[in-house]
């Protein structure tokens, strides 16, 4: 039974111009992606739209909410999708999609890969394997929605005409989802679209000026859904959330055997400053499961993987027990999504990409959260609190998160171009792609084994600048000092996207950062980076210190506390900064405190004391968690 153990961690209408070229360089990657060899993706669009009398924008868009044109290499979504029109076979009359996979999310009549076969004449194996037969049975499916409404069919028809049939599309239960799936389609179309697919294609979608009419709404047959019926959810309006609430209930005779969560009053009892990313390492319905037991513990939010349906849990305002830090919980909010960190793609579809960036936007506005990579982070840079606890922090949402699509999602897209050359003193963002970034990783079917090529998040840090020396480590994963290594759970060696660093060293196209206390090396050659310099400030040790600790929390000195509330002792982990070294700061206002809630009480109790500090700390990027620094240990400077 859980008792008072905050550190634990929860679990246009017209035919628009595409072009193709080849494999874009996002820094050398350890694999590829295999070309196409088939009839290419841009003339498959443009032949389906004309076919099946649908506007190119329209099927162009549809695609892009769906996988961003990306087709598994025949491998099924979550949810049982198959290619870039994300074409469903989930059989009814099993507990398993026809990939094996365990049902979850969107209801059993998911099986539009059936209707576009019947709509075609294509078999079904075609319409999974092959991208062209895939986009042709999106084209009809498209014109067999639009007709069912009683709406015209045409190449030349207006994009703004399509909006229920594009709803439609979504097969969602109810129609805040359908209008939901719709919206991002034509705000795609808006903004426009490109990206190099998994086969290795460039497709470009220009913008297109369209007011579609949402009266056609009024035409689907479906109910109207949750669209923030309760008044206790805090989410976009746009998003149709649920209130599930987690238990804060007694659990046992003791003042403190209660969970899952605890009451407060945030900001007023400890700013929030992060949100973080998480995913499930399970099913849905499992995952809701657990929050409901006052015997586990809790988060804000949980997103479902096929559709991105959002619950929420616990209010801003209180403190979920989620991230394995109390400091950081006591300053954060959690968002589960439905997933498995080591099979990536398959679980982390762009409709849960889409609506986890709606939460987080609204969030960040609403709580004054840094839309950056420091604010906004995976559960796998929340620090250890003490040096015995940093090898058993977790590692989600791992190697296959995309963030620099999320961060495009969110408005704030990872800085990704040079002004400055990158050399030694230089402040560098991480950004190495993504599907042309196919890292190796092992370990998703056994240890060693390699895991199924697909885009990673990450480069690997080497002890020099050699693709044959050892990578680097991390004293906390490795106690030993041995090197980090590839398997899934194994961020000893990786910079993340959006992760800055301070350059230590170049040589030719390697450049060495401060990592650890340590140089670790990555190719970035200036013909194709990935890192770029930005300008910003460092912190160093003070004069005279030849090594500085760093801290997983940011706790008040032993003064601060009143009588009755045992002093929190601050530990430095087994990591310091060394002379000579600088490394960036990330946030420069953090607030030093301890929030005191050991007791139980069905009202806010009294006895929840946040004690504040006078011992300033900083934020920085240090490895490839966040760490924190005492500001009198350090001092800061700009960049070179």
């Amino acid at each position: 039974m859980l008792r008072r153990s905050k550190i634990l961690a929860a679990l246009a209408a017209v035919a628009l111009p595409i072009t193709v070229t080849g494999v874009s360089s996002g820094g050398p990657p350890a694999a590829a992606a295999p070309p196409d060899t088939s009839s290419t993706a841009a003339s498959a669009f443009g032949a389906a739209a004309a076919k099946y009398g649908v506007p190119e924008s329209v099927l162009l868009a549809v695609s892009y909410a769906e996988s961003r044109w990306d087709d598994h290499q025949g491998a099924s979504s979550s949810s049982g999708g198959y290619g870039p029109m994300h074409l469903t076979a989930v059989d009814p009359s099993r507990s398993v999609d026809l990939s094996g996979k365990q049902k979850v999310g969107k209801a059993e009549s998911l099986r539009t890969l059936y209707k576009a076969s019947q709509l075609t004449g294509l078999d079904p194996v075609a319409l999974r394997t092959d991208t062209v037969a895939n986009i042709s049975g999106g084209a009809a499916l498209l014109a067999s929605y639009q007709r069912s409404l009683g709406l015209p069919v045409g190449a030349d028809t207006s994009a703004a005409q399509w909006y229920g049939a594009v709803a439609s599309y979504a097969e969602a239960s109810d129609r805040a989802g359908a209008t939901g799936f719709a919206d991002d389609v034509y705000s795609i179309m808006a903004r426009g679209a490109a990206r190099t697919t998994n086969t290795g294609q460039q497709i470009a979608m220009p913008a297109v000026n369209v007011v579609p009419d949402k009266s056609q709404a009024s035409k689907l047959a479906l109910p109207a859904g949750v669209k923030q019926a309760n008044s206790d959810v805090e989410c976009p309006a746009s998003l149709g959330c649920e209130w599930l609430p987690a238990p804060y209930e007694k659990t046992g005779a003791g003042v403190g055997d209660y969970g899952n969560h605890d009451l407060a009053n945030r900001p007023k009892t400890g700013k929030i400053d992060y949100i973080i990313i998480h995913d499930t390492e399970g099913g849905w319905q499992g995952t809701l499961n657990m929050v409901q037991d006052p015997n586990y513990v809790s988060w804000q939010y949980t997103m479902r993987s096929s559709d991105g349906h959002t619950w929420q849990h616990v209010k801003a305002k209180d403190v979920a027990w989620h991230a394995g830090n109390w400091y950081v919980n006591m300053h954060s909010i959690g968002i589960e999504h439905e997933g498995f960190a080591a099979q990536g793609a398959t679980w982390y579809t762009e409709a849960l990409y889409r609506n986890s960036a709606k939460l987080v936007k609204y969030l960040a506005a609403k709580n004054h959260i840094p839309l950056d990579r420091a604010h906004i982070v995976g559960h796998d840079q929340v620090p250890g609190t003490l040096p015995t606890t940093v090898g058993g922090m977790h590692w989600d949402p791992g190697p296959y998160w995309d963030w620099e699509h999320y961060f495009d999602l969110l408005g704030a897209p990872i800085y990704g171009h040079s002004i400055f050359p990158a050399k030694a003193g230089s402040i560098v963002t991480i950004k190495p792609g993504f599907s042309g970034n196919a890292q190796v990783v092992t370990g998703c079917a056994g240890a060693g084994v390699p895991c199924p090529t697909q885009g990673t998040n990450f480069v690997y840090l080497r002890q020099a600048p050699d693709d044959n020396a050892p990578l680097v480590t991390d004293l906390g994963l490795h106690k030993d000092g041995a090197p980090g290594t590839t398997a899934t759970w194994d961020h000893s060696a990786r910079v993340a996207a959006g992760a800055q660093y301070v350059v230590a060293e170049r040589q030719g196209d390697w450049l060495a950062v401060w990592y650890l206390g340590a140089k670790g090396w990555f190719k970035s050659p200036k013909s194709a980076p990935d890192a770029f310099a930005k300008p910003g400030v460092v912190v160093t040790p003070k004069a005279g210190k030849t090594s500085v600790p760093v801290y997983g929390r940011a706790y008040p000195e032993q003064s601060a506390y009143p009588a009755g509330i045992p002093y929190q002792a601050v530990t430095p982990l087994q990591y310091s900064i060394g002379e000579g070294q600088s490394y960036p700061l990330s946030d420069a206002s953090i607030e030093t405190d301890y929030y005191r809630a050991v007791t139980f009480d069905a009202d806010p109790p009294a006895d929840h004391v946040q004690v504040l500090g006078k011992d300033r700390y900083y934020q920085i990027w240090f490895g490839h968690r966040m760490f924190y620094v005492r500001a009198a240990d350090v001092d800061i400077k700009p960049a070179f």
